[in-house]
């Protein structure tokens, strides 16, 4: 099948470590998520990339709260005629691995997060992705017919990917989303760009962003080698430039109007499930 011009927009509307005090936009409450997310769906991103907070704003994988905020979207969603591919993440170190996966079954998502291997996240803590979750959580994507998103933030993950495919955990067509700038991880510069992208399967599909100063420099490269999905949003950077605070909607306008300046068209959820080989839900 012919690569396709259309270009995906994620949004990443919070992660879990996002905090008020680095940026006044960042959306922590079920209202807030649900806000966002339209918001976000209405500049043109086609993915929402969701964590949980807890009523004090933490992050949390508690599985009641991820039942309310996803439904909650998936309400608004119909109610404002808009559609969206819904990708949850599975996420954090410091839960135990049944809930890092208890909420899939519930919400079948069309999409969730597989970060394959464990790094020591900025020098203070451990990403644990045991090979026994990444196995378990492999598996259940295919039992659920969940597509997952494969989180890249070091070279050697790439590896890990090869070992599960031929172990039947994954299949193809795989999505990869690289993240770059993540001490601990790989650069967010052109080099570390053309080499990931350089190691990938002829036939995936794959998204790039970068943290922090990075988000920009890797959008413009990823576009310029030719990328299938941009992801944006509060999860990786709070600034539209220095000193200037931005919104969800913002990051995901302005990775709009790059995607349009570098001669791609904006994808649809529908025309993302297509490239992404993701069968819609009926819910």
């Amino acid at each position: 099948m012919a690569k396709s011009n259309k270009l995906i927009i994620t949004c990443a509307l919070c992660g879990g470590g996002t905090t008020r005090k680095q940026s006044p936009y960042v959306p922590l409450s079920p209202d807030e998520l649900v806000a966002d997310s339209i918001a976000a769906v209405k500049a043109g991103a086609a993915v929402l990339h969701i964590h949980v907070r807890d009523d004090e704003g933490v992050n949390t994988m508690e599985t009641d709260r991820f039942v309310e905020v996803v439904t909650r979207i998936r309400t608004a969603l119909k109610e404002n005629d808009l559609d969206a591919i819904i990708n949850v993440t599975t996420s954090g170190t410091k839960f135990p691995e049944d809930m890092r996966v208890a909420h899939l079954p519930l919400l079948k998502p069309e999409m969730c997060s597989y970060d394959p291997g464990t790094m020591n996240w900025a020098n203070s803590y451990i990403f644990l992705n045991t090979p026994q979750f990444l196995e378990r959580l492999g598996l259940l994507c295919q039992e659920l017919d969940i597509k997952p998103e494969i989180e890249i933030f070091d070279a050697g993950m790439l590896g890990n990917v090869e070992y599960y495919l031929k172990k039947g955990v994954l299949k193809v067509p795989l999505h990869y989303q690289l993240v770059l700038d993540v001490p601990g991880g790989m650069p967010g510069n052109i080099d570390s760009v053309n080499h990931l992208v350089s190691k990938l399967p002829k036939d995936c599909t794959w998204s790039i962003t970068g943290i922090g100063k990075a988000h920009m420099p890797c959008m413009l490269a990823g576009l310029a080698a030719g990328c299938d999905n941009l992801r944006v949003g509060l999860e990786d950077n709070v600034f539209l430039k220095k000193g200037e605070y931005a919104t969800n909607a913002q990051l995901v306008e302005r990775a709009v109007a790059l995607g349009k300046l570098a001669g791609r068209e904006i994808a649809t959820a529908a025309e993302a499930r297509e490239i992404l080989g993701i069968t819609r839900r009926e819910d």
